[in-house]
């Protein structure tokens, strides 16, 4: 409380003739940051004009701030009004009884939006009963085509991106929860499952434990008791990597709302295929053989067509154009459109397969603002493998990585600056500069798409990841910047407006801290106020 009131009382003053970096030094030469690795960069927006700076070229591990470099080159690349396509496809002849000599193929393009949330992104995350509604809505289309008997197999096909469900660097006790959800071309609500539990109607009885969607998927080891009225409520979930076990144990008060937990599916493609099946049956169709997945082999991602020198200019045509000028929608008309939709290399070869069922995804730009307000992992991850699919060169982690890095390079970034092992920043091999990440912003503010990039970025006491942040303060609705945080690692990195309309781009690294995160994070907040009251000296 005493460093809150400090650190409050710093950034609350307005000494407009003061020196920015004096007021700076002042918050944080506050004890408790004393032994933290800190690296900080401002720069006037307009003028490009350095401001204030403390080990801006040094290495920093970003934490999500890594989904800045993701989401920026997507954009650049893919373009904002960029849709996938998600297709149920017959693999064989089906006969005049509706009778599919051959297999059902559910074939996944990276869509990460099949699910039941809300979009566009609404100030928080919405989801919609039931999860499966895209899926049953793709069920419709299949039973409505005719199909009455699969005499093959009925498989989830993630062959578009590579199978490296994990990235470099992830740590093993992450993979089980949403954060280290695996990567998958065909995704499906974020890919975790909802367990709900609840206590017994009585002291000794075993707790209630529901899945959303219900599913057989797993096998729940239920050791869950309930507790009297008013005792301790202590549970813990486990599930070892590959296994399809989840166990459950410890106490739940009878009082108790209860609690529910996104638990991370094994393999994605599998679930798609097994949860799809069952949508199917529902409807009358027959599966006579079994529920699998389909995935790439490795070798195909590695063998990448170079990049060109430079990157190309977005083409005007998406796997949407057609299906929507069928359909007769409405062409999309903003600001933005000025950097159109790319399509993918494979996008032309004609299918071999009668197509069942199809879905598109929402533009592009409306997953950058999930992405980016409420740091989903696995949208970032897959944006990363579409940027390299999109350049041609695989969509695979590999394909994606060079293709960011192209971008940052032709964005002004040195290939010093920075190292990325995943695209959302979970990985404990990141590293990159101050300096780098507000070259970013700077080069990201002068596209086409730097309104939008900037748009989706958490809004200070408003929305995403600063909801909570510069509440009742005069920054709030001034800041647009994304959060990072992982153990002993913070950061804050965006765009800032002085209460005098001066616009500000600024990056704060807070590394290798071993004090609780709140006080890291007020030390940020209280530097960003300083500079939405403190005028820069004019030239």
């Amino acid at each position: 409380m005493l460093l809150l009131l400090q650190l409050s009382a710093v950034a609350a003053k307005k000494p407009a003739k003061k020196d920015l970096a004096k007021e700076i030094t002042a918050v944080l030469s506050q004890p408790p940051l004393k032994r933290a690795h800190l690296g900080i960069d401002i720069v006037d927006l307009d003028t490009g004009k350095a401001l204030y700076s403390q080990n801006s070229d040094q290495l920093f591990l970003p934490a999500s701030n890594a989904k800045l470099f993701t989401t920026a080159a997507a954009l650049a690349i893919a373009g904002p009004e960029y849709r996938s396509r998600t297709t149920v496809e017959a693999e064989g002849r089906i006969d005049n009884h509706g009778r599919l000599l051959g297999n059902l193929v559910i074939v996944g393009r990276g869509d990460p939006n099949i699910s039941g949330r809300t979009l566009p992104y609404a100030l928080k995350t919405q989801r919609v009963a039931p999860h499966t509604q895209i899926l049953e809505e793709m069920a419709d289309q299949v039973a409505k085509s005719g199909l009455k008997i699969v005499d093959g197999d009925l498989i989830g096909d993630d062959t578009y991106f590579a199978f490296e469900r994990y990235a470099e660097g992830w740590a093993l006790d992450d993979l089980q929860w949403v954060d280290g959800a695996p990567v998958s071309a065909l995704t499906f609500n974020d890919n975790v499952i909802f367990v709900n539990i609840q206590p017994g109607e009585q002291p000794g009885d075993k707790a209630l434990i529901t899945l959303e969607p219900e599913t057989g998927y797993y096998e729940l080891d239920n050791r869950i008791v309930t507790s009297p009225t008013g005792g301790a409520k202590r549970v813990g979930i486990h599930r070892d990597p590959g296994s399809k076990k989840i166990t459950l144990w410890g106490s739940l008060p009878q009082d108790d709302a209860g609690m529910q937990e996104p638990l991370a599916i094994e393999d994605p493609a599998e679930f798609v295929a097994q949860l799809f099946r069952t949508l199917l049956e529902r409807r009358g169709i027959t599966i006579r053989g079994k529920a699998r997945a389909r995935h790439g082999e490795g070798a195909q991602f590695f063998e990448p067509t170079p990049l060109p020198l430079a990157l190309p200019t977005p083409g005007i045509d998406n796997p949407m154009a057609a299906s929507a000028a069928h359909a007769g929608a409405a062409p999309v008309n903003n600001q933005i459109s000025s950097t159109p939709a790319q399509r993918a290399p494979d996008a032309d070869l004609p299918s071999a397969n009668k197509v069942l069922a199809e879905h598109f995804s929402t533009p592009l730009l409306d997953d950058i603002r999930v992405i980016n307000k409420t740091s989903q992992n696995l949208h970032a991850e897959l944006a990363l493998r579409l940027a390299g699919k999109l350049r041609g060169s695989g969509g695979s982690f590999e394909g994606g990585a060079a293709a960011v890095k192209q971008f940052l390079v032709q964005a002004g970034l040195k290939e010093d600056e920075f190292t990325f092992l995943d695209g959302s920043g979970l990985s404990r091999r990141d590293l990159v500069t101050p300096a780098g990440t507000v070259q970013l912003l700077l080069y990201a503010a002068r596209q086409p798409w730097g309104a939008a990039f900037e748009e989706s970025l958490p809004l200070s006491g408003t929305d995403g990841s600063l909801a909570g942040r510069f509440q009742n303060t005069p920054a709030t609705g001034l800041v647009h910047a994304k959060t990072g945080s992982l153990s002993h690692v913070n950061a804050l990195s965006g765009y800032g407006q002085t209460q005098a309309g001066k616009r500000l781009v600024f990056s704060i690294f807070c590394n290798n801290h071993n004090m609780p995160a709140r006080k890291v994070l007020e030390a940020m907040d209280a530097v960003v106020q300083v500079l939405v009251n403190v005028e820069p000296a004019k030239k």
